[in-house]
């Protein structure tokens, strides 16, 4: 998680938070066996169950999960535990372009017998960002190309003396990658440092976006296959109505999930910038939603997406929440205003 210094369990379960790994372990409710939930009206569900089989009626936490706080409070959880990885694997990609990245993804699975742990596609403007406003990150590679990809692979099982282990496994993918032109250059982190400045420069985007300037970002999803199309389209629909604002696409493209974001253009003030907002933010929820993708991936809905949500949500889908939302909280109490117009 970008946020792991500062976030909690109850807040990543309640939001059902993502991350970069979630290629390999899944979102915060996948790794959820029970719950213990204060409710609305007082009482306390205790559903601290840890079995992995239980069909004894509806399956409860999954509807605090992901709820922002608005159906309970989430006390207690149980969780899956997965052992450390033991053999790992890290590597900086200048890709020739999005397509080669899903390309890449998909063979990675194979090649390295199914222990991709996260792959994350960044712009070269992403990083450019990182390196000017982010004290100690280092460029991992020279080579200027628009896009790089930051790949990991990491096994439970510890390397074996004379077998090959995840670095030489990854070694010869990237070898028939670049043969194949998807890759173009690329370099295999060494030691726990070199792995640790191309994570830093993946999670410190957030930050250096802040200190660049005003901007204006999305958290969507689509079908993998469509990534490509959505950043060509996307970008095209921002620049149209706003020909000098600059991209900064990022995200996890394992799971579809990108962070789709713009710095104002150079010299032009927040207020100005977001005199653009309502219509750019509209084109890119409209094309999300012609790819049958969500206009919010794992950032949640709060205060900020209300709008949104009822516009593309259908009538069937926002009674459906309100039933619940009233059935649990008749009083309104648990996070009023968040999620849903009750």
């Amino acid at each position: 998680l970008g946020a792991q210094g500062s976030c909690m369990i109850g807040g990543n379960l309640s939001t059902n938070a993502g991350g970069v790994q979630v290629l390999r372990y899944g979102n915060a409710r996948n790794l959820v066996m029970g719950l213990e939930v204060v409710l609305p009206n007082g009482d306390i569900w205790n559903g601290l169950r840890s079995l992995k089989k239980d069909n004894t009626g509806y399956d409860l936490k999954h509807l605090f999960m992901g709820a922002e706080g608005t159906l309970g409070i989430i006390t207690k959880a149980v969780l899956k535990l997965w052992p450390a990885p033991k053999d790992v694997a890290t590597a900086w990609l200048a890709i020739r372009d999005p397509q080669a990245a899903i390309e890449i993804l998909s063979e990675a699975h194979a090649a390295s017998e199914d222990n991709v742990g996260s792959c994350e596609l960044m712009s070269r403007a992403c990083t450019d960002m990182v390196l000017r406003h982010i004290p100690g990150t280092q460029d991992p590679l020279k080579a200027d190309t628009p896009w790089y990809l930051l790949l990991e692979w990491s096994s439970s099982r510890p390397r074996q003396d004379g077998m090959e282990g995840m670095s030489e496994k990854m070694e010869q993918f990237l070898a028939d990658q670049m043969e194949a032109g998807r890759v173009l250059d690329a370099v295999i982190a060494q030691n726990e440092a070199q792995s640790r400045n191309m994570w830093v420069i993946r999670e410190s985007v957030a930050p250096a976006s802040r200190a660049e300037g005003p901007g204006l970002s999305y958290d969507i999803s689509v079908s993998i296959s469509k990534i490509p199309e959505f950043i060509e389209k996307g970008v095209k629909a921002a620049c149209d109505i706003l020909p000098s604002i600059r991209p900064y696409p990022l995200g996890h493209i394992g799971d579809g999930n990108l962070h789709f974001s713009f710095m104002g253009p150079t010299g032009m003030d927040r207020p100005t910038l977001h005199q653009y907002s309502p219509a750019i933010t509209r084109a890119v929820n409209d094309l999300v939603t012609s790819m049958a993708g969500s206009i919010s991936a794992e950032h949640g809905i709060g205060i900020d997406k209300l709008d949104e949500l009822a516009h593309y949500r259908s009538k069937i889908e926002l009674d459906t929440m309100r039933t619940i939302k009233r059935a649990l909280d008749p009083k309104n109490i648990m996070n009023p205003g968040k999620v849903l117009r009750v």
